[in-house]
């Protein structure tokens, strides 16, 4: 099977409508991946199959997920320590109601995403070479994908959630130990399990909000 129609065949089992043109800007953000990886240092998996059901089918995973959590509202989302863009590229492709910010400490990376952006025609997607802790923005949604611990990535991004907002942390097996370890005014919502095409390995979504902000 072709790389586009493994593709649309993962999004559909996802439960992901993508147009042509939405197929068409993840088979080319594929193809940056791949020029740019080795340069910028933005992956270790280089090899098309590899990308796809890793990092792009990996990505698209949290799409339906996220569309039902903000009900298709125009929302703001930072993706904190997004390295090459993942998930914040393919959501913004996927969601063009959300304005997707991608966030890393490494230059060369947010300049990848924004280069991105510009390529793919992408609107709704910037990147920003900045540290969390330095945001002083505020989003609907705060997202990251094996990015830290979750009491860390909390704590960095606490300023940057909205009131009411919440935080989306993408996330290998179930995270018990994380989860025990998060402050008492982090409540865990929900954790989501997922089932990534073509992937053998356990994922989940850990959803959180302030506590304050659950009433």
């Amino acid at each position: 099977m072709s790389a586009p129609l493994q593709l649309r065949a993962g999004a559909t089992d996802l439960q992901v409508d993508l147009n042509d043109t939405q197929i068409e800007q993840l088979m080319a953000y594929l193809g940056l991946l791949q020029k740019w990886g080795k340069v910028y240092n933005l992956t270790a998996v280089r090899e098309e199959g590899e990308i796809l059901t890793h990092h792009l089918l990996d990505s698209l995973a949290a799409v339906a997920p996220l569309r039902r959590q903000t009900a298709g509202r125009a929302v703001r989302l930072l993706d904190v320590g997004a390295g090459a863009g993942l998930p914040g590229v393919v959501i913004a492709i996927c969601c063009p109601e959300i304005r997707v910010e991608c966030l890393d400490a490494v230059a060369k990376k947010a300049a990848f995403v924004q280069q991105a952006a510009v390529t793919l025609g992408l609107k709704n997607l910037r990147g920003v070479h900045a540290r969390v802790e330095t945001v002083t923005e505020s989003y609907e949604v705060v997202s990251s994908r094996a990015f830290a611990s979750l009491a860390d990535f909390v704590a960095g991004s606490d300023r940057a959630l909205a009131a009411g907002g919440v935080w989306l942390a993408m996330k290998g097996k179930h995270p018990a130990d994380e989860i025990a370890s998060l402050p008492a005014d982090v409540q865990v919502f929900h954790v989501e399990q997922l089932h990534v095409p073509g992937l053998a390995a356990q994922r989940c979504i850990v959803w959180m909000r302030r506590d304050r902000d659950s009433g």
